[in-house]
C-alpha cells in the first residue's frame, strides 16, 4: 500500500523536520518559542498583514506533500486582536489543484471551481450573549478576541471537496500558514481523533470499530490532573456531518458544560459528530449566513 507509511496518522511537522527549514519555508516574522501552557515548542507567525509572514510546506510550490489522510488536524491559536489566514492546496482525483482558504478577514463564503474561501468566526470564548446579540454577524466575524484559546481544528478534506465542488479528494499538496497564528502542529489521518477521550476509555468503549481514537500523545494538548480537555481548549470539526446544505463559515466552539459528557464511556460522540456546543454555534452561523445549496452555487 503506497500510503501505509502515513497510517494510522502522520505528524507533519515531525516528519518534514520543520525546525530544520530544509523541506519547509518561512517568510517574515516566524519564530519557534516555548509555550508555557502547552509545555513545548510552537511556531509564532506574525505580521502587519496576514500575507506578510508565513510558514509553508513543502518548501516550494512545485513540490507536493502527497498526504492522503482524509482529515487534517491543525493545532493552533489565533493571535489575540489580530487577523489570520491559512491556505491549503488539495488535489482532486482528476488532478485538479483546489485551494481551500479560511481567514478571520473573510466576510462571506466565496467559491470558484479552484478556490474555496471560508470565513473563520473567532467569537470570544466563554462569552455570554443574548440570542439577538449572537445573531449579529459582526459579533462573530473579525479579529480574534483577547481570550482566544488553543484549538484543535479538524478539516474533513474529502467532504469539503464533495460538498462544495462535487469533486473526489486525492491528496494534500501544500499548506501555507500565514500570520497571525501560534501553531503547535499539523496531523493527517483517516481516523477521527477525540481529544477528550483517554486511551483507557477508548479501549473500554471499543471505539476503534467506529473509526474513533484518542488523540495521539505526541499531538495532544496537556490536561492537568483533575481537569477536562474541553474546559481548557476548543475543538471544531468542519464540515459537520449530516447537514444537507454546506455551511459557509468555520466557527469555533464555545466552551461550557454542554461540551463535556458526564459519562464519556456511554455518551461518546459518533465518529463524525461535533460536541453539542460546536453544533449549537454552527447552527447559529447556518442561520446567519443562509448558506446556499450546492446546485445554486454552481448554477446547476
Amino acid at each position: 500500500v503506497p500510503a501505509a507509511w502515513q497510517r494510522p496518522y502522520l505528524n507533519v511537522f515531525k516528519h518534514f523536520h520543520v525546525e530544520e527549514w530544509k523541506r519547509s519555508a518561512r517568510e517574515g516574522d516566524v519564530a519557534a518559542l516555548t509555550d508555557a501552557r502547552l509545555k513545548g515548542t510552537v511556531y509564532r507567525i506574525r505580521g502587519s498583514v496576514p500575507t506578510s509572514s508565513y510558514l509553508q510546506l513543502p518548501r516550494t510550490r512545485t513540490q507536493s506533500l502527497g498526504l492522503v489522510g482524509r482529515y487534517l488536524y491543525l493545532l493552533f491559536r489565533p493571535v489575540p486582536r489580530k487577523h489570520f489566514l491559512v491556505h491549503l492546496d488539495v488535489v482532486t482525483e482528476e488532478n485538479q489543484v483546489v485551494r481551500i482558504s479560511f481567514s478571520s478577514l473573510f466576510k462571506e463564503f466565496k467559491s470558484t471551481a479552484t478556490w474555496l474561501q471560508f470565513p473563520f468566526c473567532c467569537g470570544a470564548a466563554g462569552t455570554s450573549r443574548s440570542s439577538e446579540e449572537r445573531g449579529e454577524e459582526h459579533g462573530l466575524l473579525g479579529a480574534a478576541p483577547a481570550d482566544t484559546r488553543w484549538t484543535c481544528l479538524v478539516l474533513d478534506l474529502r467532504s469539503i471537496l464533495s460538498l462544495y465542488l462535487s469533486r473526489r479528494y486525492s491528496h494534500l499538496k501544500g499548506v501555507r500558514l500565514c500570520s497571525n497564528l501560534l501553531v503547535k502542529n499539523l496531523c493527517t489521518s483517516d481516523l477521527v481523533f477525540d481529544p477528550g477521550v483517554t486511551f483507557s476509555e477508548a479501549r473500554q468503549a471499543d471505539l476503534a470499530h467506529r473509526g474513533v481514537a484518542p488523540m495521539p500523545r505526541e499531538m495532544a494538548f496537556p490536561v492537568p490532573k483533575g481537569e477536562k480537555w474541553h474546559d481548557l481548549y476548543d475543538y471544531i470539526r468542519f464540515p459537520s456531518e449530516g447537514s444537507k446544505l454546506p455551511y459557509d463559515s468555520i466557527q469555533k466552539s464555545c466552551p461550557g458544560p454542554a461540551a463535556v459528557s458526564e459519562d464519556p464511556i456511554h455518551q461518546l460522540p459518533q465518529p463524525v459528530t461535533l460536541t453539542k456546543a460546536v453544533r449549537d454555534r454552527l447552527s447559529l452561523i447556518h442561520q446567519i449566513t443562509s448558506p446556499k445549496a450546492v446546485s445554486a452555487l454552481w448554477g446547476k
